[in-house]
């Protein structure tokens, strides 16, 4: 399996400094785009700390900057506020799922692998928890063939649903078959196979990594 070093790398969040981190960049994202409601996203939530979630943040190695976060919830306990909105499917609620939120890049970054970076370390960590399904909202159309385009399919009838837990935007609901989704992208020869199957990251961690060779990247961010 080839291996790739990125310019940049996703941890786990399991420090403060790294939540905040992680703040920076929805507030900087969603106040770049939805300016009216930026500051729900500006100080981590009761969510970001609950036991059934976690919190992805992307640090640019060449300054230590924050510049791309993702948050994965299941509903392992309790229902997602996904599923509290819109009328996700039996056959997806009734397994183990995660509701995918907060998936925010800085308006300035210039590497498009961030993105696609964001939605492996969820596609991986979901695989290493044993999440069959991914649920994602999207806000724009723009953003739902972003998402359909990495396998996310929908399951909101082509209708949009308000987001209480987002300030009442409305959303398209997707979701994304993690157990079938290697076998689907081979299958269709998908131009991000390589990429999210078929190539080692060392710089995208689903675990934390021991204190002393994370913590300097915490303390910077």
């Amino acid at each position: 399996m080839p291996r790739e070093a990125l310019p940049y790398v996703v941890e786990l969040c399991h420090s403060e400094a790294q939540l905040r981190a992680a703040c920076r960049v929805r507030e900087a994202s969603y106040g770049h785009h939805l300016a009216a409601v930026s500051s729900i996203w500006s100080e981590p939530d009761a969510l970001d700390r609950d036991i059934d979630t976690a919190v992805f943040v992307a640090i640019r190695k060449a300054d230590a900057e924050p510049i791309g976060t993702v948050r994965l919830t299941t509903n392992a306990r309790r229902a997602t506020q996904v599923e509290r909105a819109a009328a996700v499917p039996d056959s997806i609620r009734e397994g183990l799922m995660a509701e995918v939120t907060r998936l925010a890049i800085v308006p300035d970054n210039e590497d498009p692998t961030v993105r696609l970076s964001l939605v492996k370390v969820s596609y991986l960590y979901a695989l290493a928890h044993q999440v069959q399904w991914l649920v994602i909202g999207a806000r724009s159309e723009g953003l739902v063939r972003q998402y359909r385009r990495l396998g996310f399919t929908d399951i909101g009838d082509g209708k949009k649903i308000e987001f209480p837990h987002a300030g009442n935007m409305e959303h398209w609901v997707l979701a994304f078959d993690v157990m079938c989704a290697e076998r689907n992208w081979h299958a269709l020869r998908h131009p991000f196979y390589n990429y999210m199957a078929r190539t080692f990251h060392p710089d995208l961690h689903i675990s934390p990594r021991p204190m002393a060779e994370a913590e300097p990247v915490a303390h910077r961010a």
